[in-house]
């Protein structure tokens, strides 16, 4: 698809082609409405169903019946005519609800009636010394290889973090044939008494047994060790992973201590968002409908809090039901109440996880020369200094430091420089705040800006 085959404007517009944003624009096609969902990927499915209509691996048990679970929601999807754009990066929201899409180099922007942002997780940062090291990286990118390329990684590999996801990718990589020298596992023992009173909806939820089922299946081919300092070190590339229990020769490690919303468009298009202690992350305010603070935007799925793929996919449908409302109150939609216990199903057990798995605060706050901000390149150190100095808040610390102001937009030191310096302040993130966000809140070229064509509504939001 190019850009100028797209509409001036639609009824509903849905960002993100995950699990959330796949069942909304389903949901609101099938009910009559124009539709078009934009993913930056070149197939849908998100980071959770990668390459989902793609994948070279052929062998189902190897990624597992979750994974498998979104050729369902990707069918439907196709099937109901709404409108589906990869390839399509999504730069700017309005208020107004205009959206900034450029696709193959043109930009386009799009009116819309409603607007669901489903852009889905990310991994939270994992700032250790060495984190920027050749043959470093997130155990979801290396995910992401599997799942579109069918590749394993090559040498001695090391996983390293805590969270569901971590031991998910073992069992993947050691299914499709992989090797991994250890696991080294960076879960506070302290967090199974914050998590026990969440415990009894654990065993009563689907997570349970699948989580015990994977949890004996690593074991069982990988050494696991725990450990509460990790540090990677090499000359030019990583060659070891030094940590409380030793030194490990390694060629590649993984990082993994959770996922996050991915926050970034909500909040330039001015969604208020708080604090959620228990994920440790900012999230939007949103009300049982997942409609946020701007009136005709909702945010679904694992970008409203972090629940899961299964659970992203009812809260889409949630958000679709209450667009499809607004526009064409006679339509004929799901009853929302059977989507709401289906969704409450999904989410059981969630409060165990999300306590158990808390990262350290030596994980997340880093200190000395290792980078907290890698665009900018500016160490731990620096940030809290300034913080000591006076500087109040993120945005301040653009001024003095240039943290948030990279090609990522903050998207991989913004929680680690608020966390640093509500540490340094001794206060808490609620108060330091995060980022401003404003558009473009991804890189866009000066020729694509210049592709725009204007249209009165195109002007005014240019102009605005």
């Amino acid at each position: 698809m190019k850009a100028s085959d797209l509409a001036s404007s639609y009824d509903l517009v849905v960002i993100g082609g995950g699990p959330a944003g796949l069942a909304a624009a389903s949901l609101a096609a099938r009910a009559g409405i124009s539709a078009v969902l934009f993913d930056e990927n070149p197939g849908v499915g998100g980071q959770i169903y990668r390459g989902i209509t793609s994948t070279p691996v052929t062998d189902r048990s190897i990624l597992g019946e979750d994974y498998w679970a979104g050729e369902a929601l990707a069918d439907e999807a196709k099937a109901s005519g709404a409108v589906i754009a990869n390839g399509a990066t999504v730069w700017s929201l309005d208020p107004e609800r205009i959206v900034g899409v450029s696709i193959a180099g043109s930009a386009r922007m799009i009116e819309a009636r409603r607007v669901i942002i489903a852009t889905g997780s990310q991994e939270r940062p994992f700032p250790i010394p060495g984190w920027t090291l050749p043959g470093v990286m997130t155990a979801g990118a290396a995910q992401t290889v599997l799942k579109a390329q069918g590749l394993l990684p090559d040498g001695r590999t090391v996983l390293a973090g805590t969270g569901p996801l971590l031991w998910l990718l073992a069992a993947q990589l050691l299914r499709a044939g992989g090797r991994l020298e250890a696991i080294l596992d960076t879960t506070p023992r302290r967090n199974l008494l914050s998590a026990a009173p969440h415990l009894p909806d654990f065993m009563l939820s689907p997570y349970f047994a699948k989580g015990l089922a994977l949890l004996r299946e690593v074991k069982a081919k990988v050494p696991v060790r725990r450990v509460s300092r990790l540090e990677a070190v090499g000359d030019g590339k990583l060659r070891e992973v030094v940590s409380d229990r030793g030194r490990m020769p390694a060629d590649l490690l993984l990082l993994h201590q959770g996922i996050v919303p991915n926050v970034n468009l909500a909040l330039a298009a001015g969604a208020a968002h708080e604090w959620n202690e228990r994920q440790l992350c900012f999230q939007p305010v949103l009300d049982q409908d997942f409609g946020c603070s701007v009136p005709g935007i909702a945010v679904a799925g694992d970008s409203a809090g972090i629940a899961g793929g299964t659970a992203a996919a009812e809260r889409g449908r949630l958000a679709a039901i209450a667009a499809v409302r607004a526009i064409r109150p006679d339509a004929a939609i799901p009853d929302p109440q059977s989507v709401r216990q289906r969704l409450q199903r999904e989410e059981m057990g969630r409060a165990f996880l999300d306590w158990l798995n808390r990262p350290a605060d030596s994980f997340r706050q880093p200190v000395g020369d290792t980078l907290a901000c890698r665009c900018e390149e500016v160490t731990a150190k620096q940030v809290r200094d300034t913080a000591d100095m006076g500087c109040e808040g993120p945005n301040q610390m653009k001024a003095f430091l240039r943290c948030g102001m990279g090609p990522c937009q903050g998207r991989l030191c913004g929680l680690t420089v608020t966390e640093l310096i509500a540490s340094q302040r001794r206060t808490a993130p609620a108060a330091v705040g995060y980022f401003r966000l404003r558009p473009p809140v991804k890189p866009i070229t000066l020729a694509e800006l210049a592709s725009l064509p204007i249209s009165e509504a195109e002007r005014r939001a240019v102009e605005r």
